[in-house]
């Protein structure tokens, strides 16, 4: 099964190795045909603690490295 890959916005680099992503999707609701907007928070290892807050990056599945953490940075987009 291909890993997946989510695109986000960093909103925490304070813990060391880690950064919080937040990533949000978008969908159309089957009754109100309205589009909604849902975001969830994501937990990935940053080895070089190369992101900063405000920087959109791109995550990646990987092996379970904490309780939290599942996932890791896979690229940067400034």
């Amino acid at each position: 099964m291909p890993k997946r890959i989510l695109q986000g916005q960093v909103v925490s680099d304070k813990n060391d190795q880690t950064v919080v992503v937040n990533v949000e999707r978008r969908f159309r609701h089957p009754i109100l045909k309205k589009t909604l907007r849902k975001s969830k928070k994501y937990h990935a290892h940053d080895p070089q603690n190369a992101a900063k807050v405000g920087d959109m990056v791109r995550i990646i599945e990987c092996a379970p490295i904490s309780k939290l953490k599942r996932w890791e940075l896979f690229s940067e987009q400034g």
